[in-house]
């Protein structure tokens, strides 16, 4: 089952390094101010730890307004599945 909801920032683990493109960081950054963030990042709830994997820049861009909660969609996965994502 997968949700949408606001999971605070520090809370999302992000075990994969990620190489951001500032420009699209800056763009993300204008249009989560002017409309707020339109699409969420999609974590893994493993034991009641988020790990996040993609929306990278949207992650960056919230953090960099000093947003404290980012709009993801959490889908509870055994770890078994994060093994497979950190494989």
């Amino acid at each position: 089952m997968v949700r949408v909801q606001e999971i605070p920032l520090n809370q999302i683990k992000r075990p994969l390094p990620r190489a951001t493109d500032p420009q699209k960081v800056q763009d993300l950054m204008e249009s989560i101010q002017a409309l707020g963030q339109q699409e969420p990042i999609d974590v893994l709830e493993v034991d009641g730890q988020y790990y996040g994997f993609s929306g990278c820049h949207r992650y960056e861009a919230c953090q960099r307004l000093g947003k404290e909660t980012v709009l993801a969609r959490v889908r509870k996965a055994p770890k078994s599945v994060l093994k497979m994502h950190l494989a």
